[in-house]
């Protein structure tokens, strides 16, 4: 992943008509044809295009773009923004290339700089995608909501507690603006692990008594040395140009990765919060200028002496895992090991149906939300995973016990909103737990 930072008559209805009117007989049949074939329906004439908006041109911005227009073949992307323009056009020519016909991005609905989203929501689309590094994500998503637009926004949603307060403060206007949010984490949308899921909260295990997930994985974009530095680059776009290993930018390898982990941790305690988090981690390969850890332990302890465990890390040439151990009183469910989830125990149970294309239902289900006028929202959800990922951080960083409310109400502001490109931004010390403090 690099986000380096994607006329009809007067007698059809207007866009802002159709996508926010109430689900009524005719958009409720309209509904049951597109869930199975978005991509026939809305090729229909009498269906008003959708326009959409990319913000963030990197590899996951690209990607979802291309989903976002395979979704819904009555859609084009008509504006996009980044502060690299070698990030943008390189987007352009992959989108060009695999949605002909559905890139229709005139040169002057290209914007560059940090207020490139601002004049993205600004150029009439219907649709924004966020894939920014995700310390702009709150910044972002708020002008998105004020603006009336649907969104897809991909994970996490904030890198520090502000910046979940402000997006938990969006995520209410959003729900009565009647907006669609949908979430980049991408499991919540396998088949096959919805199905895990449906059978643990279904008491398939009896009652849930441990967690344990693996996210061990290379890193990301490890730091380039200090003196590879161009002459005359600014400190904000040297940090956002390695976004990955600051985490006011990225938020660090727990925040911005293993919060996938995080978000199947939260889904099993059916997104109820932790009382608390102790955590350990450190920084074991030198990573020059940057200040993140690269492996984080955390334990989370939850009501009724349940316990969920994480171990991530980001470092090359070490053993790789990406898997969930759930325990229960009745059985054991296993995501990860093997093709397919299975369930061990008094009910056993393996996922031998077809599999699905996670990334891509995200945006199927998005655009049928809105074809549907019923607008779908991760926006809860998505926040309390983020915080959840935070709270691991925190701890680790600190070495302190970090509960619940401390972590929604911490006042550490790692992201500012009044940035500029040539802002002088001096790198913060990586954290030392037992003398950086929480606050």
């Amino acid at each position: 992943m690099d986000p380096t930072s994607f006329s009809h008559s007067s007698s059809r209805p207007s866009r802002r008509d159709f996508l926010h009117r109430g689900a009524g007989a005719a958009s409720a049949g309209l509904a049951a044809s597109i869930a199975g074939f978005p991509a026939i329906l809305t090729a229909q004439d009498a269906v008003p295009r959708l326009r959409i908006g990319l913000v963030g041109c990197g590899g996951r911005g690209g990607g979802a773009a291309l989903q976002a227009l395979s979704a819904d073949d009555n859609t084009e992307l008509t504006a996009v923004g980044d502060v690299f323009p070698e990030a943008m056009q390189s987007a352009l020519r992959s989108l060009r290339r695999g949605r002909p016909g559905q890139v229709n991005v005139d040169p002057d609905k290209q914007f560059l700089g940090l207020d490139a989203y601002q004049k993205v929501i600004g150029s009439g689309v219907d649709v924004v995608l966020l894939a920014t590094p995700p310390g702009f994500r709150p910044q972002h998503f708020r002008a998105c909501v004020e603006a009336g637009k649907h969104v897809f926004l991909e994970k996490p949603m904030a890198v520090d507690a502000p910046g979940v307060r402000s997006v938990m403060d969006s995520v209410a206007e959003s729900k009565r603006k009647n907006l669609s949010v949908v979430a980049g984490f991408c499991w919540r949308y396998s088949r096959s692990v919805r199905a895990a899921f449906d059978h643990i909260l279904g008491g398939s295990l009896g009652n849930v008594l441990t967690y344990y997930a693996t996210y061990y994985t290379n890193p990301v974009k490890p730091m380039p040395p200090a003196d590879t530095r161009p002459e005359g680059i600014s400190d904000v776009e040297w940090q956002v140009g390695n976004w990955y290993n600051f985490t006011w930018t990225g938020g660090g390898g727990l925040v911005e990765q293993a919060v996938h982990s995080v978000d199947k941790i939260a889904w099993a305690m059916r997104d109820q919060p932790p009382i608390a988090c102790v955590a350990s981690g450190g920084r074991q390969i030198p990573n020059h200028e940057g200040n993140i850890f690269d492996h984080i332990n955390a334990t989370y302890e939850y009501p009724e002496g349940v316990l969920a465990f994480l171990g991530c890390r980001q470092i090359a040439n070490c053993y790789g895992e990406n898997a969930d151990y759930i325990a229960g009183s009745n059985g054991q469910c296993v995501i990860g090991r093997g093709e397919r989830p299975y369930i061990t125990g008094a009910a056993p149970w393996r996922f031998r149906g077809e599999d699905n294309d996670m990334y891509q239902q995200e945006h199927d289900e998005l655009f049928a939300s809105i074809r549907r006028g019923e607008p779908i929202n991760d926006g809860d959800r998505m926040a309390s995973s983020t915080l959840l990922a935070i709270m691991g951080r925190m701890a680790a960083y600190t070495g302190q016990r970090i509960t619940w409310d401390q972590a929604l109400n911490s006042k550490e502001d790692l992201a500012p909103d009044d940035l500029s490109w040539d802002s002088p931004f001096p790198i913060a010390p990586i954290a030392k737990p037992g003398v950086t403090k929480f606050f």
